[in-house]
């Protein structure tokens, strides 16, 4: 017998909820480092796993661009991957790991109908404000001259941002945060896409509801119409077909 061949659709049904799992276990980590502003032996061990769960991304990176067929096209087509294995160095930028959990969730609804839609885009908006957040935050927290100093301030300017609003109460004054916040921005115009569209298909499911309801009760009253008619019809060719016999005459 031949030995299973690994492919790479095999490989990411493998690896696909493991490295979910690790995205959000990594969530967590830096949620804790980065809200709590971890020194000495805690930073160190929030940093380890987060090398750790680096490291498993690097390994499922290098494993999917082996398998894969043909290997320029899959590494084309997967740039971002790559973004997220050689770009650890910049701390925030480590939170685009977790674009495997809104890819997850992507996947998850496919064609779906409109309520699955409607979770997903509000677990993606609420997902990325919560790692902009984080990133931001981390960005800019011990920054000189920086205005976004705790996390409820990061998370009032994520919200802001991502709704396109732009009070410039809060503004990011590191090119990490800058980048976080282009990257947000993107975001933010690609989810609100998504509510313009969930909105028009919703108005127009409305209007071809009512039009087939108005079209089908015109029809039953056409309907009605013609069975009336077709009975008076009938009445009318029976009596014709069968006429009053007509009476005896009396003697007087």
């Amino acid at each position: 017998m031949t030995p299973h061949r690994m492919t790479l659709q095999h490989w990411n049904r493998l690896t696909e909820w493991p490295l979910t799992a690790a995205a959000l276990v990594f969530l967590g980590v830096y949620a804790w480092d980065v809200i709590g502003d971890l020194h000495g032996r805690l930073a160190e061990t929030a940093d380890i796993i987060t090398w750790v769960i680096w490291a498993a991304f690097v390994i499922d990176y290098i494993v999917s661009l082996t398998l894969a067929k043909p290997r320029l096209h899959w590494f084309l087509h997967h740039l971002l991957d790559l973004a997220i294995v050689v770009l650890p160095v910049f701390r925030p930028l480590r939170l685009l790991r977790l674009v495997r959990l809104v890819t997850v969730l992507q996947r998850a609804v496919g064609t779906a109908f409109r309520g699955r839609l409607v979770i997903y885009v509000i677990s993606s908006a609420t997902l990325l404000v919560f790692i902009a957040a984080l990133a931001e935050l981390d960005a800019e927290q011990n920054a000189r001259g920086s205005n976004i100093r705790d996390f409820g301030d990061s998370v009032w300017w994520a919200c802001v941002t991502i709704a396109s609003v732009g009070y410039g109460d809060y503004y990011p004054v590191t090119p990490e945060g800058k980048v976080v916040a282009v990257g947000l921005m993107i975001a933010g115009l690609a989810l609100l896409g998504s509510v313009t569209a969930l909105l028009a298909s919703w108005f127009i499911e409305q209007i071809n509801r009512n039009r087939v309801e108005q079209e089908v009760a015109e029809v039953e009253a056409t309907v009605i119409d013609d069975l009336r008619s077709g009975d008076l019809e009938d009445e009318a060719r029976a009596e014709r077909a069968d006429p009053v016999p007509d009476q005896p005459a009396t003697s007087s």
